[in-house]
């Protein structure tokens, strides 16, 4: 079932959604070459905590981390450890905040040091194609409008969308109906209404779209050894549309 969500209960996703954003902006302040994921995962764990959240990830069906770090042809779900980024390294953070009870999740690729140019256009248009599919939430329209508009731009500009993974519901679950895949055609699925929350998250490959598991159950990575992209924002659609709830 989708869950509508109050003025109240949004303006409480809101407080969580800051919390996320202050975080990975601090996680992208401090990604260099030399720091390991476990650092960065400690920030994020201190960083939430303070701020009176808890890690909406740490123990999640048993992950063991606060964040998920995918590094280069990891998509998504990369367990933080001891690896050293390097310069050229492109790294996937996505992170989620409990607060009162309520929930946020959001991701960003960061560069790390001088990265190549096909890596910074995989970026841009990762990117582009998560501001698209927000464009896309509207009043009245259906939920496969937003997974078309990010599939649209992410092919036009020669790009896989990953097929596998989607975006979802989220409020006091951080999974919650409905989901929200990354490609299809428009005009179908549940319309869209005041008080949906959405985590869009597209996640886009440099090759093939075609992705795998490695051996320790979470990380996910290319079949092509590609390199992949990763945003996402926590979205309610409100009375004057859509409303990023992941921002500072």
């Amino acid at each position: 079932m989708i869950t509508i969500k109050s003025k109240r209960e949004i303006s409480l996703m809101r407080d969580s959604g800051r919390v996320a954003a202050s975080v990975l902006e601090e996680l992208k302040r401090i990604v260099e070459p030399g720091i390991t994921t476990a650092e960065l995962d400690k920030v994020a764990e201190r960083m939430i905590r303070k701020a009176g959240g808890e890690p909406a990830f740490l123990g999640y069906q048993g992950f063991p981390a606060s964040i998920c770090a995918s590094v280069n042809s990891e998509v998504v779900h990369g367990i933080p450890g001891l690896r050293r980024l390097a310069e050229g390294d492109i790294i996937s953070i996505d992170l989620g905040v409990v607060l009162k009870g309520y929930y946020s999740d959001t991701a960003i690729t960061i560069g790390v040091g001088r990265i190549s140019p096909e890596a910074v256009r995989l970026l841009d248009v990762t990117r582009a194609s998560l501001e698209k599919g927000i464009a896309a939430m509207r009043v009245g329209g259906h939920l496969s409008d937003i997974s078309h508009a990010v599939q649209t731009h992410v092919e036009a500009n020669g790009f896989s969308v990953v097929y596998s993974y989607a975006g979802h519901g989220i409020g006091t679950a951080m999974h919650e109906e409905p989901q929200v895949p990354n490609l299809g055609p428009p005009g179908h699925g549940p319309r869209l209404q005041r008080g949906m929350v959405l985590a869009i998250e597209p996640m886009v490959n440099l090759g093939a779209a075609e992705v795998e598991v490695d051996d320790d159950g979470w990380t996910v990575r290319t079949e092509d050894g590609s390199l992949s992209a990763h945003f996402e924002h926590s979205v309610a659609l409100g009375e004057d549309g859509p409303e990023i709830l992941t921002i500072l």
